[in-house]
């Protein structure tokens, strides 16, 4: 088979590259490599059956070439990061709005099956319970720019339900909770890799806010898989599923946790978002996933715990 990755020299793309090269795929990447590296690929990029393109989503002729020439489309392309969302907000509204709407307009053209990457930041401020794929969203302030990234990847599942429904494109949308592994950068505000970062050069393990919100992590591997799994079964077209673990741990937590395992001398201290991320921040206090659905179809079980999340990524950075 041959599958299209966009955004496929970032951090889960290029995992997901490996995985389905490895199992016999022919596998054509996009990227503008604005939060993609060429390093990401580097151990695939000589392969046989591995295409690399370096180029933009919204290069509408060079996508309707790629696309066409394929049959599955893994569409991953999106501004991502805390700090790029806050710090570029009208390119994060123009790649994740715009980028998708031409993924699935060329996808439809075609009738490719494409899987949409969500994001668990669509549920906004939930509190009482662990996240279910059908509760109502709860959003912030149009002030908050916090909130673009949110509502830009709510309207691309909009978009991809509605090519869905009115056109019949096999479509299957997933929601990432936290994912972490391997290649990540802190550099856009990813909390796990600033910690051991911080951790492994002995520098302040600087938690923002008051540590006391909660957060559910799931290993890269894990997600690429059921990634792949749900794209192979006909069942999950057409439908929303959350992808990642249903255990949580506080930041504060997590800190204590990477500081002990890298067995560091860093001190863990705190700042406010303001001081983080300018004014226009505000952060959800818990985000935790109800898996049953995506466990009822696939059989999801993640096999990475936290200290294993947590130890791999130490791993690469000592590497």
């Amino acid at each position: 088979m041959k599958v299209l990755i966009t955004g496929g020299a970032g951090f889960i793309g290029s995992h997901l590259g490996e995985k389905l090269l490895e199992l016999g795929h022919e596998v054509f990447v996009i990227d503008n490599l604005w939060t993609g590296k060429l390093a990401n690929v580097s151990k695939i990029q000589n392969a046989r059956g591995f295409h690399l393109v370096v180029d933009t989503i919204l290069n509408e002729s060079v996508m309707n070439e790629l696309v066409f020439k394929v049959d599955h489309v893994y569409h991953l392309a999106a501004a991502v990061g805390v700090r790029n969302i806050m710090d570029h907000p009208v390119e994060t509204l123009d790649i994740n709005v715009k980028g998708t709407e031409t993924v699935l307009r060329l996808a439809n053209r075609f009738k490719k099956k494409v899987f949409v990457a969500s994001t668990s930041e669509v549920y906004g401020n939930h509190m009482e319970h662990t996240l279910s794929e059908d509760d109502n969203r709860v959003m912030g302030s149009v002030k908050k720019r916090r909130w673009a990234y949110a509502c830009s990847k709510t309207l691309d599942e909009f978009l991809a339900l509605a090519y869905f429904d009115e056109k019949k494109l096999p479509v299957v949308v997933g929601r990432l909770f936290n994912t972490v592994g391997p290649r990540q950068t802190g550099r856009y505000g990813m909390v796990l890799p600033n910690f051991v970062q911080s951790s492994l050069l002995g520098k302040e393990i600087t938690v923002f806010g008051d540590g006391n919100q909660t957060r559910s992590f799931t290993h890269v591997f894990d997600v690429v898989g059921a990634l792949i799994k749900l794209m192979q079964d006909p069942a999950a077209e057409g439908e929303v599923f959350n992808i990642g673990n249903d255990h949580e741990v506080s930041i504060n937590e997590l800190a204590q946790k990477v500081k002990e395992m890298t067995g560091s001398p860093s001190e863990i201290g705190h700042i406010s978002y303001e001081k983080a991320y300018g004014p226009g921040f505000e952060d959800m206090q818990r985000r935790c996933p109800n898996v049953e659905k995506i466990r009822k179809l696939i059989g999801f079980e993640p096999e990475y715990d936290l200290e294993a999340m947590i130890q791999s990524v130490i791993d690469y950075f000592k590497e």
